[in-house]
């Protein structure tokens, strides 16, 4: 990757503490009945899969005979274990990200109920003679997302990155002769000649996925100050001219191009239709990441389909663009009962070896000179970062205590049901975007 992340804010769910602490020897790793020492692992089931993590815990436990990893993995990993964090029973570590709407990640942000692992970024990594902060990626550490208290000392590793755009079918646009819009003018007269042809412009799979969306709009109309002071709650920041303008454009582009069919199936059992209908060429755009790839792959398509992966349209020609990257975390409870046990296997994932295994299944690494590896369909998107006048753009709203009632990120991204339904206006979008940032705003510690 030739190019810095433009480091952005850290995205936070506002959610109440939920979580008691429990005391617990958390040096001392616990052992089964034949005298291993156990590590338990939490990780979400994403469009990854499942089969990576358990090659690498093989690998791991292939190198330390001694210890036995118990994984626990599903596609909704905070019902699982929840009840018995609740009870005090903690993953040593989890591979769970930010954004999800059970906010498990943010809510212990917000509890400062993180191991600080900072010291894993000094540890050389197993079986090699590298340190881990010297295998990363320039400025995927360092940041709000793995620094969430805006101090030197990190809290998260990132575990995979991915960029996240608007993929598409590079046949699809072949075949009907249209080009990858630059500007919104184009992309809304692509609209329209879509439209002829009975193909919708844009879809989502759900309105959560509007996340990279929003991100990288923000960047572009107002330039990172403007993002900036919207991520971090600057006063009337929604009622400025330019965030009229980011809403104007997305109303339109949500209630005269998107897909009607849209809302009914963004929920987290019907959104692969969603995103059937970006395979069968009934939509054209839709707001996604790499794991898309591996999501569908075994899904029907129409002949000839070949995945593609853009940046948001600007809305003035020549101005930057940006690419909105997906990080996901891993990271260690402060009442994890094996923590230094943890450390090891966290500094384990950065190997080559285990990078090697979790790139087999698209899940790439912020580890420098990965991207070169990186073969078949996926591929593609990761070139994206070589584009000129394309910036990678890190970032989310800014962590505050919790305020009862608010949530910025619902108010920004599930709105978009509400505006393809006709429910709600651009200005009631405004106001409540405005309330619930001053709000907010009040409450940063």
């Amino acid at each position: 990757m030739k190019k810095k992340l433009l480091v952005g804010l850290l995205s936070a769910a506002m959610l109440s503490t939920m979580l008691t602490a429990c005391g617990s020897d958390k040096k001392n790793a616990g052992t089964d009945e034949s005298g291993k020492k156990e590590l338990n692992v939490a990780a979400l089931e994403g469009g990854y899969g499942k089969d990576m993590y358990n090659e690498v815990i093989k690998a791991f436990e292939e190198e330390n005979p001694d210890v036995k990893v118990n994984l626990t993995i599903s596609k909704s990993i905070e019902d699982e274990i929840t009840p018995n964090m609740k009870a005090g029973k903690y993953p040593d570590l989890m591979v769970l990200g930010q954004g999800r709407a059970a906010g498990l990640t943010e809510s212990l942000i917000k509890d400062k109920s993180i191991e600080d692992v900072s010291d894993v970024l000094d540890m050389t990594v197993p079986g090699e003679d590298v340190k881990v902060k010297d295998k990363l990626i320039d400025g995927i550490v360092g940041n709000l997302n793995t620094n969430p208290y805006g101090d030197d000392k990190t809290y998260l590793m990132p575990m995979y990155y991915a960029p996240t755009g608007l993929v598409y079918d590079q046949h699809l646009l072949a075949e009907n002769n249209w080009e990858v819009p630059a500007t919104f003018d184009e992309f809304f007269k692509l609209g329209d000649e879509a439209k002829a042809k009975g193909i919708d412009l844009f879809t989502y799979p759900t309105a959560g996925y509007m996340d990279s969306y929003f991100f990288a709009i923000l960047a572009n109309v107002g330039g990172p100050d403007f993002y900036d002071d919207v991520m971090t709650y600057e006063k009337d920041i929604w009622k400025s001219d330019k965030a009229k303008e980011i809403l104007d454009d997305t109303a339109k582009l949500l209630s005269q191009y998107t897909a009607k069919s849209t809302v009914g199936n963004a929920n987290e059992q019907d959104f692969t239709k969603n995103q059937q209908s970006i395979l069968d060429n009934k939509t054209i755009f839709m707001p996604n990441g790499t794991w898309i790839v591996g999501e569908m792959a075994d899904a029907p398509r129409s002949d000839g389909f070949e995945w593609g992966l853009m940046p948001l349209p600007a809305v003035n020609e020549g101005d930057t663009r940006y690419i909105t990257t997906s990080v996901e975390s891993a990271w260690i409870p402060s009442e994890a009962k094996n923590i230094d046990l943890a450390k090891e296997f966290m500094a384990f994932l950065y190997s080559d070896k285990a990078a090697e295994i979790f790139a087999k299944s698209n899940a790439i690494q912020p580890i420098t000179g990965i991207t070169d590896k990186i073969e078949g369909e996926t591929k593609a998107f990761y070139e994206i970062y070589n584009e000129e006048g394309v910036e990678a753009l890190v970032g989310g709203f800014a962590s505050t205590a919790p305020v009862e009632g608010v949530n910025i990120k619902e108010t920004l991204f599930d709105s978009a049901n509400s505006i393809i339904s006709g429910d709600k206006t651009v200005e009631q979008w405004q106001e409540e975007l405005n309330a619930a940032s001053e709000k907010l705003s009040e409450a940063k510690e």
